[in-house]
């Protein structure tokens, strides 16, 4: 696929929107439609709904920042996408102030759960989003991830301190407010009607290989996003991966 259809060929995006762009091929065969009604929540600046656009969809981001609005309808503009994306401010938990209910094809809550207050009715809003049959994508903070991470930093005490702690922090400087494990994840998503149809680990080694490695090593980027995405789905890799990404569709 080119990188044109697609977010910046990188280890932070490369295996979600392999899944992410199957998903939504698989939805425009299911309703007919050639183009999707997509709903990006916490969208930000457009890493995924500007490349959901050019493949024909129309987006939806909420978000609460302006400035990532501002930059999301630059974005778009560049990208000759302006007429397919939409920016509202908003966030989850009041998400029905700013869209409709029932109305998308396709959610996206990517980076969200980690800071709302309350986790599940960010997903079962998230959910309430999707029209019958329509396709979830939840990206979170991995709890593994963080501990592996910690550990061969040299950090052992904060290590630890991860594993035990309820929302999966390392100490009072850690800046991500919860992290989850793909049990969790799935429960939260299963309660919210939500059949999983798959959970991927993402940057399970993206983050502990050095860059200067994979940027002045040849060919290195790409056999290293190779061996993530064949890795993705192995539950004993899956679980010390950075992020984990959930793919479910809403019961009818």
């Amino acid at each position: 696929m080119s990188d044109q259809l697609r977010p910046r060929a990188s280890l932070r995006t490369a295996v979600v929107w392999e899944v992410l762009k199957d998903a939504l091929d698989r939805q425009v065969k299911a309703t007919g439609r050639d183009a999707l009604d997509v709903l990006d929540t916490g969208g930000g600046t457009g890493n995924f709904a500007v490349p959901v656009a050019r493949l024909g969809h129309r987006v939806t981001v909420v978000d609460p920042s302006p400035n990532a609005l501002f930059a999301l309808e630059r974005r778009a503009a560049e990208a000759g996408v302006d007429d397919r994306v939409r920016g509202v401010q908003g966030d989850i938990l009041g998400l029905f102030e700013v869209v409709e209910r029932g109305g998308y094809d396709a959610v996206l809550c990517h980076g969200v759960l980690e800071y709302v207050d309350d986790p599940a009715e960010g997903v079962r809003n998230a959910v309430d989003a999707l029209r019958p049959s329509g396709e979830l994508s939840l990206l979170a903070a991995g709890l593994g991830g963080a501990v592996l991470a910690r550990a061969l930093a040299g950090h052992f005490t904060e290590a630890r301190q991860a594993l035990s702690d309820p929302a999966g922090r390392w100490g009072a400087g850690d800046p991500v407010p919860r992290r989850y494990t793909a049990e969790q994840l799935t429960e939260l998503v299963s309660a919210a009607d939500v059949e999983v149809g798959a959970v991927h680990g993402v940057r399970v080694f993206a983050d502990l290989v050095p860059g200067v490695l994979v940027d002045t090593e040849p060919g290195a980027m790409e056999a290293l996003l190779k061996l993530e995405t064949a890795v993705a789905e192995l539950p004993a890799f899956r679980s010390v991966a950075t992020q984990l990404h959930v793919l479910g569709t809403k019961r009818a």
